[in-house]
């Protein structure tokens, strides 16, 4: 097998370091787990397939691959020392605790010798134990069947994102992965390398479609949905299936156009069909909108603008305070409340993921501290909130929401086959995840189009929906994109045109949207869970390929 020089360099330096560093280990590793290990300490190999590094053969090692849409790749990386005894030099005062606290990982990604993106992982994984134990790195760059499972794909995906899809054009090119660790105290220190590979890639991401092999299905009539005889260029849409299918638009499951309250696109990817139910994730939170409105036009719900206070016994809750009980309905609607509570910030006390793991959701967010002069009123995911305001729904309904749901929304739209998610408490899981077929999705986003009417019976209130699709809320960071009631509003540019939409998202790049000035409801749902490209891939979608072939 052919080493290039100076990757061969590297590896000696490398060696010798991670060797040399044996003498002074702040934590026992596992140390030199086998023969290859020993002879590639210092070296990032690649496979393309999962295999279990004492399993590794040399001959596994890749110097050359194809890169398409479809290939997998997968590195291990053979280190003298866990990540922790690399760190130690960095912040010699620190015990192994506070270095996980600190430090971890950094990746450098270069193509053709030119650096494209620099990552400091997160200190937050792999988990503390493993930076002190191992010292061999097995994981997944890219694995199409396990998207988002390993902090390495995320690592991969954000390099795609921030120059390397861009950098990474058809034909050959030479990709190095170095990794170094770092600590941030003040500053950010990093140390000399751990690990370095390099693999020559002939990149071929770009397919040749032939439209004459691609077929559109035709659609049949569904229950509360006709079949549109409207034209549209089948030629884009062949283009998006075409593409779709050689997975430059990942995960994708299903499209569906509704036109005029008619059927007129339906097609299905990997493995999906008509009755399959997809996970849309935080699509659900609109549907407590949807049941908020209802609730409130019968009366159970007095308005939006009643407070936690209303339904609550805050006092008896930790950091009790004027501003949390005083905190309303529209506001958690909006997303807009003083909970220290925002998702997209991993150490907020308020994100998503630590409410899950605990007993009671509820009480969970009833117990954070609010900070008024922090958020002022501005926009900021708060998912734990909507599940708050579910907990009212539940309170407020006769029965419980789930039955609600179904006599009120569900059974009037004929919508029969659905699952929610549920809390600890056993009560409807606002926070999203229900399923449903790609066509009663659709059928949702037609009942707002419609004005919250369906077979000329008032489902939602017409007014409900007129305060749903305003513009309560500016998305920070985004260019002319608000927040509604639960419902996300943005603009798409088409030739030379601008087409408004509120629509329904959720982690995977699952969407309803329901265009303003045009007649459509389109549906994209997804199974690109927590990567960078779900949702992007899907306005590339829209204003290229859907839209285009669709409107007037």
């Amino acid at each position: 097998m052919f080493i290039r020089p100076f990757l061969l360099l590297s590896i000696l330096l490398v060696t010798s370091r991670g060797l040399h560093a044996q003498s002074d280990d702040l934590v026992k590793s596992q140390g030199i787990t086998s023969a290859v290990h020993k002879a590639a300490i210092g070296r990032i190999v690649f496979t393309s397939k999962q295999t279990p590094p004492e399993e590794l053969k040399a001959s596994d090692f890749l110097d050359t691959y194809e890169l398409t849409n479809k290939s997998n790749l997968f590195m291990t990386v053979f280190m003298g020392n866990s990540l922790t005894n690399y760190l130690h030099p960095l912040a010699p005062t620190l015990q192994a605790d506070s270095l996980a606290k600190v430090g971890n990982y950094q990746f450098l990604f270069y193509v053709d010798n030119r650096l494209i993106y620099q990552s400091n992982l997160h200190p937050g994984a792999p988990y503390a134990r493993i930076k002190d134990w191992e010292t061999v790195i097995s994981k997944p760059l890219i694995d199409n069947q396990h998207e988002g499972a390993w902090w390495s794909q995320s690592a991969w995906n954000r390099f795609m994102r921030n120059g390397g899809d861009s950098a990474l054009t058809e034909g050959h090119h030479v990709f190095k992965l170095e990794i170094k660790p770092y600590v941030k105290l003040i500053d950010v220190k990093v140390g000399e390398p751990i690990a370095v590979g390099e693999l020559a890639l002939d990149v071929k991401r770009k397919p040749v479609l032939n439209l004459a092999d691609i077929q559109l299905a035709v659609p049949k009539p569904y229950n509360g949905l006709p079949v549109s005889s409207e034209p549209f260029d089948t030629r884009k849409i062949k283009e998006l299936k075409g593409n779709i299918e050689a997975d430059v638009f990942r995960h994708i499951t299903s499209v569906v156009v509704i036109k005029n309250g008619n059927l007129l696109v339906e097609e299905y990817f990997n493995e999906a069909n008509r009755n399959t139910l997809h996970d849309v994730r935080s699509v659900g939170k609109s549907f407590a909108s949807s049941l908020a409105g209802i609730a409130q036009y019968e009366g159970y719900l007095k308005s939006e603008n009643q407070v936690l206070a209303n339904f609550y016994q805050l006092k008896t809750c930790p950091n009790y305070s004027t501003a949390k009980a005083q905190t309303t309905l529209k506001e958690l609607l909006t997303m807009s409340s003083a909970f220290e509570g925002d998702d997209n910030e991993i150490d907020s006390p308020g994100n998503e993921e630590k409410m899950y793991p605990t007993a009671n959701w509820v009480k969970f967010v009833l117990d954070l501290p609010v900070n008024p002069g922090k958020f002022k009123g501005e926009w900021h995911y708060f998912t734990a909130g909507v599940v708050l305001l579910g907990d009212v729904l539940n309170k407020l309904v006769p029965d419980n929401l789930d039955s609600y749901a179904k006599q009120k929304l569900f059974s009037p739209l004929g919508i029969s086959n659905y699952k929610w998610q549920y809390t600890p408490q056993h009560v409807v899981s606002t926070a999203g995840g229900i399923q449903m077929n790609a066509l009663d999705f659709a059928k949702y986003g037609q009942l707002y189009k419609n004005g919250g009417k369906w077979k000329d019976k008032q489902i939602l209130p017409a007014e409900w929906v007129a305060k749903t699709f305003t513009k309560y809320k500016a998305i920070p960071g985004r260019n002319d994109e608000h927040y509604g009631y639960l419902f996300w509003n943005k603009k798409y540019h088409v030739g030379g045109n601008e087409y408004e939409t509120y629509y329904c998202a959720g982690n995977g790049g699952n969407k309803i949207f329901i265009m303003q000035n045009q007649p459509l409801v389109i549906v994209v749902t997804a199974t690109a869970y927590n990567t960078p490209y779900a949702h992007p891939q899907v306005d590339r979608m829209m204003e290229e390929y859907i839209l285009p072939a669709v409107l007037k």
